[in-house]
């Protein structure tokens, strides 16, 4: 005979509402353990999926099993995934003004972007919205994510951004490629985000920025470095900023960094999250690979940005991440004989 929780699972589908409802709540306690839910072939995930349709009650259960069950177990995840009615539900019911689950719908999104095959947003056509006038899915996400920076409920819509551009090659250049519904670079859009008061939405975008920069491709462009075949887009002020604290500088440092950089306020607070800091750290890292990068790095004075933060930040990953740029910003290049750089052995011992 069935259990009770068996049975339970069996009333997701049941033709009365109120039944479909008390299920759902019960059922969200379970929902860390995958294998009530792995029953008859997943018949119980093709119910769910069918109970995001649901009325509002319903929709919010299901959806929250959803999340929980996706982030517990990879054959559940894979297979929601790869379903193009759940993809595209997803999709149409977080783009709607009046859909009262948005957030549950954006966290769900995100953790089924940890799946490589969700890169296909980039392909999924929609009618356009009221956030975006793309009929891109991708681009219909992201308008929604920007036009909505104080709803707390799309915050998760950047873990969706970070995952996407950490799994798939063709969703990191999109990001530096401007759309031709707008003529924007999709990452210039988010640049404004790594100084934001949602947490969450400063850890996505920061994630979001270092996987574009393993595209070396667009490192001119990224830098705003006259070889740039792009659109140019400038990332380092926004990288650099989180970085840095009221610390004042020497003139003749202040005066070669970036505007934004010069005469900060006094009550400019550095990035509070260290891992937020590595991620910006390793950033600037990824943008030294090439010799154009690392001249830029130098000339615009990283170094004294980063040294700052090495005084102010105790943290042994934040210092290794800093620890790894200094030893690429400050050592000689081929073919120099080290005039103005400091010498090799003492770096890191005395420049931090």
């Amino acid at each position: 005979m069935p259990t009770e929780l068996e049975e339970l699972v069996e009333f997701l589908h049941h033709g009365n509402t109120q039944i479909r409802q008390i299920a759902c709540e019960n059922l969200v306690g379970y929902s860390s353990q995958p294998a009530i839910f792995k029953a008859h072939q997943l018949l119980p995930i093709k119910d769910l999926k069918l109970l995001i349709r649901d009325y509002p009650a319903i929709a919010k259960n299901a959806l929250t099993i959803l999340i929980n069950l996706s982030s517990h177990d990879e054959e559940i995840r894979v297979n929601l995934a790869q379903d193009d009615n759940v993809v595209n539900d997803l999709v149409r019911k977080v783009a709607d003004p009046k859909e009262p689950n948005p957030s549950e719908l954006c966290e769900l999104l995100a953790n089924l972007s940890a799946e490589p095959s969700l890169s296909r947003l980039l392909t999924i056509k929609r009618p356009p919205t009221t956030t975006s006038k793309s009929d891109i899915a991708l681009n219909q996400l992201l308008d929604l994510f920007v036009s909505s920076p104080s709803n707390t409920a799309f915050d998760h819509l950047s873990y969706l951004l970070a995952s996407l551009s950490g799994t798939s090659e063709s969703v990191r250049k999109y990001f530096v490629q401007p759309q031709s519904y707008d003529d924007v670079t999709p990452l210039s859009k988010i640049f404004v985000f790594t100084d934001h008061p949602s947490l969450i939405r400063r850890r996505g975008v920061a994630s979001t920025l270092k996987n574009v920069c393993f595209e070396i491709s667009a490192h001119p462009a990224l830098l705003s470095l006259p070889s740039a075949s792009q659109a140019e887009m400038d990332i380092l002020p926004y990288i650099l900023l989180p970085l840095a604290g009221s610390e004042s500088f020497p003139d003749d440092e202040m005066e070669k960094m970036l505007p934004d950089l010069q005469l900060l306020p006094p009550d400019k607070e550095r990035e509070s999250d260290n891992e937020i800091l590595v991620t910006h750290l390793e950033s600037l890292t990824l943008l030294t690979t090439t010799r154009g990068g690392r001249d830029r790095l130098r000339d615009v004075q990283v170094y004294p940005i980063i040294r700052e933060c090495h005084a102010h930040v105790k943290d042994e990953a934040v210092g290794e991440a800093i620890e790894r740029l200094v030893n690429v910003l400050m050592r000689d290049e081929e073919g120099e004989n080290g005039q103005g750089r400091i010498d090799e052995d003492r770096e890191v011992e005395e420049v931090l």
